[in-house]
């Protein structure tokens, strides 16, 4: 049995695939910084910024217009799944953050990386222009 070879129909619950996304989400964010270059404490610093939950609700946001029905139900789900964000975080930022790593975390499992890697890229163009 394959790593990510789930039954048909029958994929991770949302919390799970946003656990998943999350890594990826970081994975992505932390190779695109070292292939950019520059002194590792600057790249852990930018790193940090483009992975908490206010970056990611910024990042949702500017892919959310572009998702088919179906990433927009997996969205939905995740931002909708009962959790308890931290004390220090935004409920609603940490919600839509949520919804953007069960998007990652779906497309990665069920094999779409070319629609992965399009909808990362567009969640991290503004960071990318800085």
């Amino acid at each position: 049995m394959k790593a990510f070879d789930f039954e048909p129909g029958a994929l991770p619950g949302s919390l799970e695939l946003a656990y998943l996304g999350d890594s990826v989400y970081d994975l992505y964010v932390r190779a695109r910084l070292v292939r950019e270059g520059g002194h590792v404490r600057a790249m852990h610093r930018a790193a940090v910024s483009q992975v908490c939950s206010h970056a990611q609700a910024q990042a949702f946001a500017r892919v959310e217009g572009s998702l088919t029905e179906r990433e927009r139900d997996v969205a939905r789900r995740a931002r909708n799944a009962h959790q308890t964000p931290p004390r220090n975080a935004d409920a609603a930022e940490y919600h839509r953050a949520t919804a953007l790593e069960a998007l990652i975390g779906y497309l990665f499992v069920t094999g779409q990386n070319a629609r992965m890697e399009e909808i990362l890229a567009l969640a991290l163009e503004e960071n990318h222009e800085a």
